[in-house]
C-alpha cells in the first residue's frame, strides 16, 4: 500500500511564521480557534483576522472565496466546525457530517485559490477505528469500523485530511492538520445537550452545589476512558506545529496519558465542591471504550503538553462560574 509519505512531493522547510502577515483563523471565537487567537496575540502576531459565523457564514462558498480574496492571508488556522457531544452527534448526524464538510471544502478551496502558504487544518481523535489499537498512532486511520455514535462528523474530518493531503500532492502547498484529543478549557459548550463530557459534568456537579442537590446522575458506566487536553495547550501545539513540522501525515495532539470517565467526575466534583451521591445511568451509551493517542510524532518536534488535568479542570471551572451568564448551556 502507498502511504501519503510516498506520495508526497512538497519539500519545505519549517520556519518561523512572519509576525507581520495576514493571519486568518476560522472559528475565532469557539473553544481551540479563541485559545489560538489568544497564543498568537501573544507571540506578537499583529494582523489577526476573524469572523464569527454571523459576520460570514463558511457554509457560503462564494461569501468564503470573496473573503479570502479581500484578505489574502498567509496563514490560516481552520478551527471553525459543527461540534458537539454523543448526544447532539447522534441525534443530528446529517447536519455535522453536512455542515463540516461544507466549510471544509469552501475554505481550503478559498485558500488554494490564493495560494495561503501554511495552513493547519485541525480534527478530532474521533476519526480513528472505534477499537483501535492502544495508544492509537497516525497510521490507525481508515484501518477499521468508527464509533457509530460521531461516524458521520468523524468522516467529515477525514475528508478534511485526505484534501490537504491531495492539496500538498497537485498544488506543492505545505499544508498540515492535527487531530487532537478531547479538549476543553475557556469558551467551551455547556450545554446539555451538545457539550461534551468534560463541560457536561463540571454544568452537572456546579448546578448540584448551587440547587443543593444530594444526587447526580451521569451518563453509562463511567468506565471508558479518556484523554483530555486544556485548549490553552492545544493552542500552543498548533503554533508549534506551523512552525517546527511539515508532512502530509496528521499529527495527533493529546498528552498521552488517560483516565476513565468515573475519575474525571470524581476531580470535577471535587474541585466544585460537591460531596453528594453520583450514580451512573448504564442504559445511556458509553461510546468508544478508549481513545488515548499515541503522541510520539508530536513529542518528536519538541512538543509537551504543559497542563495537568486537575489543574486544568480548576482553571476550567473558574471560567465557567466567571462567565455562567454568556456560556453555551
Amino acid at each position: 500500500m502507498t502511504t501519503p509519505d510516498e506520495r508526497d512531493l512538497v519539500r519545505h522547510d519549517p520556519a518561523p511564521l512572519d509576525r507581520d502577515a495576514v493571519f486568518y483563523v476560522a472559528g475565532h471565537r469557539g473553544l481551540v480557534g479563541s485559545a489560538v487567537w489568544r497564543r498568537l496575540e501573544r507571540a506578537g502576531f499583529s494582523r489577526l483576522v476573524g469572523r464569527t459565523s454571523a459576520e460570514l457564514d463558511l457554509t457560503n462558498r462564494d461569501a468564503t472565496f470573496a473573503f479570502f480574496r479581500e484578505h489574502r492571508p498567509r496563514y490560516v488556522v481552520l478551527a471553525a466546525a459543527k461540534v458537539g457531544g454523543i448526544m447532539a452527534n447522534a441525534a443530528y448526524p446529517v447536519d455535522f457530517l453536512s455542515e463540516n464538510v461544507r466549510i471544509q471544502v469552501n475554505v481550503l478551496d478559498a485558500a488554494r485559490a490564493v495560494e495561503v502558504e501554511r495552513l493547519l487544518f485541525l480534527g478530532s481523535s474521533c476519526i480513528y477505528p472505534r477499537l483501535a489499537p492502544q495508544p492509537i498512532t497516525e497510521d490507525a486511520l481508515l484501518t477499521g469500523h468508527l464509533e457509530p455514535t460521531n461516524d458521520a462528523y468523524a468522516i467529515a474530518k477525514i475528508a478534511g485530511i485526505l484534501q490537504v493531503q491531495a492539496v500538498r500532492r497537485q498544488d506543492g502547498l505545505p499544508w498540515i492538520s492535527a487531530m487532537p484529543t478531547n479538549l476543553y478549557g475557556p469558551g467551551d459548550n455547556f450545554s446539555p445537550t451538545g457539550s461534551h463530557v468534560l463541560p457536561a459534568l463540571v454544568r452537572r456537579y456546579d448546578e448540584a452545589v448551587r440547587t443543593g442537590a444530594r444526587e447526580v446522575t451521569n451518563w453509562g458506566s463511567g468506565t471508558p476512558r479518556r484523554e483530555l487536553l486544556h485548549s490553552d495547550d492545544m493552542a500552543d501545539a498548533c503554533l508549534h506545529l506551523l512552525e517546527h513540522y511539515d508532512g502530509p501525515v496528521q499529527v495527533n495532539v493529546g498528552t498521552g496519558e488517560d483516565v476513565t470517565i468515573r475519575e474525571i467526575a470524581e476531580t470535577v466534583a471535587d474541585v466544585v465542591g460537591y460531596d453528594g451521591a453520583t450514580t451512573w445511568d448504564t442504559s445511556m451509551p458509553d461510546g468508544t471504550p478508549q481513545k488515548r493517542l499515541d503522541v510520539s510524532r508530536l513529542r518528536a518536534t519538541g512538543w509537551e503538553a504543559r497542563t495537568g488535568l486537575r489543574e486544568g479542570i480548576e482553571r476550567t471551572v473558574a471560567w465557567y462560574r466567571e462567565h455562567a451568564r454568556e456560556v453555551r448551556r
